[in-house]
């Protein structure tokens, strides 16, 4: 951080830096930038707000499953059966889609006829 700052600054200063209350504009702007945030984020940070928030994840690093087998959250033949009722559904609208592209080419062929018949 000290480094992205510029010369004047050190890892002691960064660290002063960080204890403060408050901080000027010009400063949080280009800390909110080296570390790619909104300056808005920083101003408003809550540290209990901020551990609440990752306290809510489960750890799910470790696995308890003894061999090979795991423990399923979902039916695999229920994901099964919706796979194939969204391919039905996009069978569906395809065939409904190329009956409409077929009827304007249809459409196309009578004026053409037309126009010719005239001629």
């Amino acid at each position: 951080m000290a480094w992205e700052l510029g010369e004047d600054w050190s890892q002691k200063r960064v660290s002063i830096l960080e204890q403060k209350e408050v901080i000027d504009q010009e400063i949080l702007d280009k800390v909110a930038e080296i570390l790619k945030v909104p300056a808005e984020a920083i101003r408003n940070f809550d540290e209990d707000m901020a551990i609440a928030y990752f306290n809510t994840f489960n750890d799910h690093s470790t696995s308890h499953v003894i061999g090979n087998q795991g423990t399923y959250n979902f039916n695999p033949i229920d994901k099964w059966f919706e796979a194939l009722e969204e391919n039905k559904q996009l069978i569906e609208e395809n065939k409904k889609l190329y009956e409409r592209l077929l009827q304007s080419e249809r459409e196309k062929v009578e004026i053409l006829q037309k126009v010719l018949d005239r001629g």
